[in-house]
């Protein structure tokens, strides 16, 4: 059971690492190769939840663009060739 979500967190971890490293390529790229930096904003507005003695605000946004996504399918690829336990 331990190993199962140790392999989901190392998977979720390449993933977001992809997409990072995806991103930071595409947009050092996007002179050379602009449809690479092409994408949408994805998610929830900041919402304040205020109860007097604390302020919480909640929100959640998500840049994807060409290059990210081919980041994180690189980073599966890794994951299901080299990683998997």
């Amino acid at each position: 059971m331990l190993k199962a979500s140790k392999n989901t967190g190392m998977l979720i971890l390449l993933l977001v690492i992809g997409s990072i490293f995806g991103s930071l390529i595409g947009n050092a790229l996007e002179e050379f190769v602009p449809f690479l930096s092409y994408g949408q904003a994805v998610g929830l507005n900041p919402t304040t939840l205020d109860l007097a003695a604390l302020n919480i605000t909640f929100g959640f946004s998500l840049q994807l663009n060409i290059a990210s996504i081919i980041g994180f399918f690189i980073a599966l690829f890794i994951y299901t060739r080299y990683l998997r336990f």
